[in-house]
């Protein structure tokens, strides 16, 4: 399995919970199916504190905690709510990194980030679209993970959200024992070409709202160019 073969089983298995979630399910039940789900389709494990689905809805998403922390909230899916799924399967020690925030209103996922009714729920999906373009569109061979972190920053406030991480980092690399990740944060000088991979996950939300939203996807530079994988 590749760092890509991951990420398409996260991207599955993303599919299949937007395609089973429906209000009145426990956050503990879609975590189940989440987890269950990649195990039968290829991860033997979970590198990040043995916790392959990390969820959150409601007002919950604004939280930022490690995953050391975490315990599945005792929360139901409602008819109008807002879940964050953050995915972390590996096999072989390969990891797959990635997350999304799906919408649900009148009890329905809804698929289009254009479609969604909520005014400030369709802000920030459409936020976090617009950092990854960004992102894609800044980084060249040269730019280091501080070098992204401060110029990300500025377009998160810029843009009137805020940075909602608990060590206000943006990502970090792709490697096989997670105490050896480094992270797009202050200080760190290494180019984000020097690392196999590296995740862009901004977690944000407007200033003093209740509701967060995530977006986060591996990113290799190959042959001088940025690569989602």
């Amino acid at each position: 399995m590749t760092i890509h073969d991951m990420q398409n089983l996260c991207r599955s298995t993303m599919n299949y919970a937007a395609s089973v979630i429906k209000p009145g399910m426990k956050l503990t039940e879609v975590r189940t199916l989440c987890e269950d789900y990649m195990l039968k389709n290829g991860a033997d494990s979970f590198w990040y504190w043995d916790v392959g689905a990390f969820i959150f809805s409601g007002t919950d998403t604004v939280l930022s905690v490690s995953g050391r922390e975490y315990t599945t909230p005792d929360a139901i899916v409602k008819d109008n709510d807002i879940v964050t799924i953050d995915l972390s399967p590996q096999c072989n020690n390969v990891w797959g990194d990635y997350a999304r925030t799906i919408i649900v209103e009148n009890g329905c996922v809804i698929a289009s980030t254009e479609d969604i009714s909520n005014d400030e729920w369709r802000a920030g999906l459409q936020m976090e679209k617009h950092l990854h373009k960004v992102m894609r569109e800044y980084v060249t061979t040269e730019t280091t993970f501080e070098e992204l972190f401060y110029y990300m920053n500025d377009v998160i406030a810029n843009r009137e959200f805020a940075n909602l991480d608990f060590l206000g980092n943006l990502g970090h690399s792709i490697i096989r024992n997670k105490n050896d990740r480094i992270y797009i944060e202050k200080g760190n000088n290494i180019k984000l070409s020097e690392v196999e991979a590296f995740t862009f996950e901004p977690h944000i939300s407007r200033p003093n709202s209740v509701f967060g939203y995530k977006m986060e996807n591996i990113y290799r530079i190959e042959n001088g160019t940025l690569i989602e994988l």
